[in-house]
């Protein structure tokens, strides 16, 4: 009898402990997903720094409160764009502050940032740029200000672009992995790291083009601004002049050799404070919170919706993933909202899954039949990526995105030599069929298998191109000369016929009012961003695996990453980048 007592009282006692832990869990939340109205104060310097990644949306972490070194809301790249724009005519923003230290965004991206600085200045304003050691991405954004300092002990990296591929076939070859690899496209080499051992002739040749092209848009921007001609910028990279913060002086790369607190003094002065007084810098997301950017309450709408990461089929609740159903989903609702004028595709993807990419274009071919459907592409917009964009009525990149790569793969691995002499382990069956285990690890391809995957490839491939064909109302011919997977800038995509305008989001937006004819309405942005428990309490998991996993790897982590994704690619037919480059 004593013991079910004693049972029963832990019991409950455990009852009500659970109970009071969730209760105050959902306290703890519920005061961090609610954001307080900031007032801004006069003679305010906008803050931003360049080490900052800003995502195509907005990310909101409400655990940020309560957990040292996270985020908390972090603005979206438009929306920055936006909350940049509107402080050149706020009265109570004298000028901006950028910390140019890293940059961890891609090429376009910065573009989008670095044009909304230079009309920033346009209207008047000041802008200081510091930072203690610069990137070159980061310099980029710097050279728009009006003063660029650098610290005296820190340094600019100004070497000009590289890139470099990472080769895994010597590892398959002794660890006895045979891939089985088929693509369609001569340029296509998202396969190239898992049969070569370095860059085919045609690859060298497409990357160094594209790469030479970034080159020059980085040139042209740092020319413009710093009124340094291009030639004379691309010996100081050639010859490896600027090795100390001393020399980015001589060369006029920079104005003043300054610490933080002599920056701080001078934009002190600059707006009108007392030395001993404290200058008001706000950051982004503070200055976010206090401002309303929202375009008011139209009933006349168009929908932006984000398509960012790789292209999957099915649903899926990760962030910086297209779900094929996910999104079938949103495009859907969109089209049959009739407050929905138009629509504003975003892509930044690389690809992924031809057929789930082949699904959202089916979607938006059929929203393109009631209403203007426009894309803008970011970073990248590249194979499956270009695949969904092509239907639009009009397509805006940069100059510096990644776009093309028209062509698709497959592959699947024979692991029959590792398990037999590596590892000892062997198989053994029965079937009903000739062909019921194609697809296997334990056993190569037959001929007239390859024939069967082949055959599969180039139909997703002539399919491919016949939706390019349509949606850019090209010859075959010409979409076939240049399709074969060939990486495109956005300034050779415009020249192609791939691309329309080289604009950014601003434009592309524009253009989807003209077509619908709007001379107002409000954004409507799609997928909408949820933070409910779950996906927190997962996304808390996933951070912090993520976390341990890197810091255990180091530099070998995007290794892993790579294998990981071959890993993901086997018997799927790929439309995809050969991995997000680097530079």
């Amino acid at each position: 009898m004593r013991f079910f007592k004693v049972f029963f009282a832990a019991l409950l006692a455990f009852i009500v402990f659970t109970g009071l832990c969730i209760f105050f869990l959902i306290i703890l939340i519920g005061k961090a997903v609610t954001s307080e109205k900031v007032t801004l104060s006069p003679n305010g310097v906008l803050v931003l720094e360049t080490s900052q990644p800003y995502q195509e949306q907005k990310l909101v972490n409400p655990l940020a409160n309560f957990l040292p070194d996270e985020e908390g809301e972090v603005p979206g790249l438009y929306q920055t764009v936006r909350l940049i724009d509107y402080a050149a005519y706020d009265d109570n923003i004298k000028g901006i502050y950028l910390k140019t230290d890293n940059n961890a965004n891609g090429f376009a991206s910065n573009e989008e940032i670095r044009n909304a600085l230079i009309r920033f200045k346009k209207g008047g304003k000041f802008i200081y740029a510091y930072g203690e050691v610069m990137t070159q991405q980061a310099y980029y954004l710097a050279s728009v200000a009006d003063k660029v300092y650098l610290n005296p002990k820190g340094g600019l990296d100004f070497t000009g672009f590289s890139m470099q591929l990472t080769f895994l076939k010597g590892a398959l070859d002794k660890l006895e992995i045979e891939p089985e690899i088929f693509y369609a496209g001569r340029f296509k080499s998202a396969t190239e790291p898992l049969r070569e051992t370095k860059m085919t002739d045609a690859n060298r040749q497409q990357t160094t083009q594209f790469l030479g092209e970034l080159y020059g848009n980085f040139l042209t921007g740092i020319s413009n601004a710093r009124h340094i001609d291009t030639a004379t910028l691309h010996g100081y990279a050639n010859e490896n002049l600027i090795q100390e913060s001393a020399d980015a002086l001589k060369y006029k790369l920079v104005d003043g050799l300054k610490y933080d607190d002599e920056v701080v003094a001078e934009l002190k002065s600059k707006t009108g404070i007392k030395a001993e007084d404290k200058l008001n810098l706000v950051s982004l997301g503070k200055y976010n919170s206090g401002t309303d950017i929202s375009n008011g309450t139209n009933a006349n709408k168009i929908a932006l919706i984000y398509a960012s990461g790789d292209i999957i089929s099915g649903e899926s609740d990760r962030k910086n993933t297209i779900a094929s159903d996910n999104y079938i989903a949103e495009i859907r609702k969109a089209r049959e909202d009739k407050n929905v004028k138009a629509i504003l595709l975003r892509v930044n993807s690389g690809g992924g899954s031809a057929l789930a990419s082949e699904q959202i274009w089916r979607e938006l071919a059929l929203a393109k039949k009631i209403k203007p459907v426009v894309v803008s592409m970011g970073d990248y917009a590249a194979s499956g990526g270009y695949y969904i964009a092509c239907m639009a009525d009009s397509i805006f990149a940069q100059p510096n995105t990644l776009t093309g790569s028209i062509g698709v793969f497959g592959m699947m691995f024979n692991l029959k030599g590792f398990f037999n002499n590596k590892l000892g382990v062997t198989f053994d069956g029965v079937k009903t069929a000739e062909y019921a285990d194609l697809g296997g690890i334990n056993r190569p391809l037959n001929p007239a298998e390859k024939r069967f995957v082949q055959n599969g490839i180039d139909s997703t491939y002539a399919a491919f191109k016949s939706r390019v064909v349509a949606g850019r109302k090209l010859d075959p011919a010409v979409v076939d000369s240049i399709a074969q997977g060939h990486v495109w800038s956005g300034t050779e995509a415009k020249k192609i016929g791939l691309v329309d305008r080289i604009g950014g989001i601003d434009d592309a937006l524009d253009c989807a009012a003209r077509l619908a004819k709007l001379s107002t309405y409000r954004l409507a942005e799609y997928p909408e961003v949820k933070e409910n428990l779950s996906r927190l309490m997962k996304n808390l998991g996933d951070n912090v695996s993520t976390r341990i996993v890197k810091k255990e790897l180091g530099i070998n982590y995007d290794l892993f990453q790579q294998l990981k994704e071959v890993q993901s690619m086997h018997g799927q037919i790929q439309a995809k980048l050969p991995f997000i480059y680097k530079f």
